[in-house]
């Protein structure tokens, strides 16, 4: 065995840099379903208490079929950390610039979502660029319920 090297205990060797970036490139985030344990686990970090999140008689007595993810419940999970682009740029990453949504439809409990992310436009600037990505979030019935955009200051490589 060769000697250990913590900084070579990387999840993606290659770092990637601003030119490395492709409009159409994806980035597939891992599927969830929005358990009861989702719901209790977003409703205490964002202490929304309102019942339409978490009492089922409440949105039944409404005419919804189970308990309704709050859209930001359902925005998490189009976290980069949730899949390798931040990986890749954990040397040329200056900063998370902005972030927009419209969730379009409504994501219930026990639903799976299946979000992704997509390079659509490049920036570039002198020694860093801008790469915008668009989230979506799809349902388990191909529906799309979210979709935006992510935009984030990447370093370009460095010369020498």
């Amino acid at each position: 065995m060769t000697e250990f090297d913590p900084a070579q205990h990387r999840m993606i060797s290659q770092q990637r840099w601003f030119e490395d970036f492709v409009v159409g490139e994806r980035f597939v985030l891992p599927s969830r379903t929005q358990t009861s344990a989702v719901f209790a686990a977003f409703q205490t970090a964002s202490g929304d208490t309102h019942p339409v999140h978490y009492d089922v008689e409440y949105c039944r007595a409404r005419g919804m079929p189970h308990l309704l993810a709050h859209g930001f419940q359902t925005l998490i999970h189009t976290a980069p950390g949730a899949g390798l682009f931040p990986f890749m740029v954990e040397e040329s990453l200056v900063g998370f610039l902005e972030q927009s949504s419209r969730f379009l439809k409504p994501v219930f409990a026990d639903d799976t979502i299946y979000p992704a992310l997509e390079v659509t436009e490049l920036t570039p600037g002198r020694s860093t660029g801008v790469v915008t990505l668009t989230s979506t979030v799809f349902n388990q019935r191909r529906e799309l319920v979210l979709e935006g955009t992510q935009k984030f200051l990447i370093r370009r490589r460095p010369t020498g």
